[in-house]
């Protein structure tokens, strides 16, 4: 269960600052202590993954450290939270989010030494004027929180946008997260406890205050893929009396089916949208701590795809079915694109019931 509000400012707010200042402190007796412990390590392709990590963790605590004590003056200087929805604190918050996200992008860079490259159409001058003039409504496949993070990082970065994103309520817990998303239009979510209703009307909400900088994120498989909610997503279509879909989601082995309610009713929400659709390939193994330590990338390209519909083949004036019928068509062209360019040596997902417990 999640700590209330006051419970998170009050204990994990202070104490990520305390364990930045202890990590910062410590670092060079860490450090040494890691690189014992990688000379020590029997594998070669081992040795220097503690000290990557303590890097990158040095960055990540520094860099939120820094954010929220950016925050805490925001806080302070908008009249002790009076006007801190007001534009031009928003915009500063949205300035803070572009900062700690690039810092993390950069660290990943240095750390693991990765690389990303980013597919997607050219664009002459007038068509790059034209679609920076209207708001966006992302679709993307969820592996994981470094997409998330990557994606949001290249909505701010490289397109100028201010995304809102649809997240998961535990992302709360992380103090940077928690304090910088909840003062911006963004929405959490826990399906155990938050209706599908209400999770719509919330949606709708957020992609009804579009304008034209706005880009709302949505992740409509609503979780990270593993063998078992692909499982327990076709049953759940099989049950609702959707046998159509469900065998199209057979022939979605990379991904969960699509939740249409969200992205659909974004859609209606928010008429002078384009959609863009996004595929990735090079973070789908790292969701825990402990894929983290054990598929740590090094020296690998992380592929992304991004493909525009322009807000007139947007299908709006269509019945409901049609629309999810075109939501599943692009969720098979990212099937086929992840398949196409899932990195060297990544396994291709298991399927078997027994694969995975969840």
């Amino acid at each position: 269960m999640l700590p209330p509000k006051p419970v998170r400012r009050l204990i994990l707010a202070p104490l990520a600052v305390v364990v930045a200042v202890a990590v910062i402190v410590l670092f060079p007796l860490l450090a040494l202590a890691a690189w014992v412990f990688s000379m020590a390590g029997r594998s070669r392709p081992g040795r220097g993954r503690v000290l990557r990590l303590l890097f990158f963790a040095l960055i990540w605590l520094t860099a939120e450290t820094a954010a929220l004590f950016m925050c805490l003056g925001l806080w302070i200087a908008s009249g002790f939270g009076g006007r801190l929805h007001t534009e031009p604190y928003q915009s500063r918050h949205y300035a803070v989010m572009r900062w700690f996200l690039g810092r993390l992008y950069r660290a990943a860079i240095t750390a693991f030494g990765l690389k990303v490259a980013v597919d997607e159409p050219e664009l002459t001058a007038e068509e790059q004027t034209a679609r920076l003039a209207r708001p966006v409504i992302v679709l993307s496949r969820h592996a994981g929180p470094g997409d998330s993070f990557l994606l949001v990082h290249q909505l701010l970065t490289v397109y100028g946008r201010r995304p809102r994103v649809v997240m998961k309520a535990a992302l709360q817990l992380d103090p940077g997260v928690d304090v910088v998303a909840n003062r911006l239009p963004n929405v959490f979510i826990s399906r155990r406890k938050t209706g599908e209703r209400l999770f719509v009307e919330q949606i709708e909400r957020l992609a009804d205050g579009l304008d034209q900088a706005g880009a709302l994120v949505i992740f409509p498989e609503g979780g990270n893929w593993t063998p078992g909610r692909w499982h327990r997503g076709i049953r759940r279509l099989e049950q609702q009396g959707r046998g159509d879909l469900a065998a199209r989601a057979r022939g979605m082995p990379n991904l969960l089916p699509p939740r249409t309610g969200g992205a659909l009713a974004a859609i209606a929400a928010c008429p002078g949208a384009d959609v863009i659709f996004v595929a990735h390939a090079g973070l789908d193994q790292l969701v825990s701590v402990r894929d983290i330590w054990r598929s740590l990338p090094t020296g690998h390209t992380i592929r992304a795809k991004w493909w525009r519909v322009s807000v007139g083949d947007v299908p709006r004036d269509t019945d409901h079915e049609s629309q999810v019928r075109w939501l599943y068509y692009w969720w098979e062209r990212i099937d086929e694109w992840i398949a196409q360019n899932r990195p060297t040596g990544a396994q291709a997902p298991a399927l078997s019931p027994g694969a995975s417990p969840d």
